[in-house]
């Protein structure tokens, strides 16, 4: 028989956004141990974005790995900050498979923006292309739902740390800013795609149409600027 106090405990509570804490941590954890966590080897071994790998070899799955590891321990505690109070509440609003669904597309729509336009030897990791995602979640929200006041409170929040974040981005040669935009436009698409049914309805229509180019988009670009890997 299902117990419903530990279901209920299992709906309100971000578990989702607790794993992915641990998960992260716990690659930290691996990466030091390994020999460190600003060591190139290192994160290559571990699945770093490393466009030739994934030009030449198809290591495709370099596009979500990266989502994991972290370079230097101010990196993770800021993107695992982000991530306790971003993950949520983007957790409370959207709920756990969503959520999920959220931060994991971002991140791979992400490394694929910075895979496309950022140097060809460069080595990506970190979590806020997924991170950017939440806030794009949020603005999706914004958009279509602008009647209610919660959620027009919430996304002004979040519309300032979206600045912020891109004109940091802008001050700092090795920021990964077309990945950091890139997850903020995949946050939107997939958000819409997936819908929010604790907030209210999207029509279907715009939702077939976001998934449509969360999709079509990234083909788009890969054949356009796929030289851009090489």
């Amino acid at each position: 028989m299902r117990n419903s106090r530990f279901s209920g405990v299992w709906r309100n509570e971000p578990v989702i956004t607790y794993v992915l804490l641990v998960v992260t941590i716990g690659m930290f954890m691996l990466e030091t141990a390994m020999g460190g966590s600003t060591q190139v080897k290192v994160l290559v071994a571990l699945g770093a974005r490393y466009n030739p790998y994934i030009a030449f070899f198809g290591q495709w799955w370099r596009l979500v790995t990266p989502i994991f590891l972290h370079i230097g321990i101010v990196h993770l505690l800021v993107n695992m900050m982000s991530l306790w109070f971003l993950g949520r509440m983007t957790e409370t609003v959207f709920g756990h498979w969503r959520f999920l669904a959220i931060y994991l597309v971002s991140g791979i729509v992400g490394n694929f923006g910075g895979m496309i336009f950022d140097s060809a030897n460069s080595v990506g990791a970190g979590a806020s292309t997924s991170l950017f995602g939440l806030l794009g979640a949020f603005l999706m929200l914004g958009d279509n739902f602008r009647h209610n006041p919660a959620i027009n409170a919430a996304v002004r929040q979040f519309a300032i740390v979206v600045v912020i974040n891109l004109v940091f981005d802008l001050t700092q040669p090795s920021i990964d800013i077309a990945g950091h935009i890139a997850g903020l436009i995949g946050g939107f698409l997939i958000a819409g795609a997936v819908g929010v049914p604790r907030v209210g309805t999207i029509r279907r229509v715009k939702r077939v149409l976001m998934g449509v180019l969360l999709i079509a988009v990234p083909i788009i670009l890969f054949i356009v600027d796929g030289t851009g890997i090489m």
